[in-house]
């Protein structure tokens, strides 16, 4: 299987992060304003979920969602996904069958956290899931101006180049 018969077979679509996706589930329910975050300007679905292909040296790049994301591994090579706190720590885990190796299967990006992902090894290709609660929106979605970013973080900034 090669990551271009599963972008055919999954019917997936470039991603303005990079990469590839699909949404695959959009809850039916949906959580008023009221109920959430001053973060966010309206109603939002419950939840969502895609499917998410990277190949080779493609990257998603460095960006922020008001809402949490759960990262899970189905298939292919390691997956490093970056993330840069509000405090200024960087953490980089790797996401992955081998647990042995350190690698894990999901992992969540708390909201409001930069983050980006690359192949470990850029090489392959990786298949991943997205899940999303509250619901994700393109409202939501902050992509990372690089000059602004190493301006904050000078000691992050060989990440931001080549996230960015």
């Amino acid at each position: 299987m090669t990551a271009d018969h599963l972008i055919d077979m999954l019917h997936l679509q470039p991603h303005p992060e990079g990469g590839y996706y699909r949404q695959t589930y959009r809850a039916v329910d949906t959580l008023s304003s009221d109920g959430l975050p001053d973060r966010y300007d309206g109603s939002r679905a419950a939840s969502t979920a895609i499917y998410f292909l990277l190949r080779r040296a493609e990257v998603s790049r460095l960006h922020r969602l008001k809402s949490d994301e759960v990262w899970h591994f189905y298939t292919g090579e390691p997956l490093v996904v970056h993330m840069l706190t509000p405090e200024g720590e960087r953490i980089d885990q790797v996401l992955g069958q081998d647990l042995m190796a350190g690698q894990v299967p999901q992992l969540v990006v708390p909201q409001g956290v930069w983050f980006g992902a690359a192949m470990q090894d850029g090489r392959g290709f990786a298949l991943v899931g997205n899940t999303v609660a509250p619901g994700f929106d393109f409202d939501d979605f902050e992509l990372a101006d690089r000059k602004g970013l190493s301006a904050v973080w000078p000691q992050h900034r060989a990440l931001i180049q080549r996230l960015t």
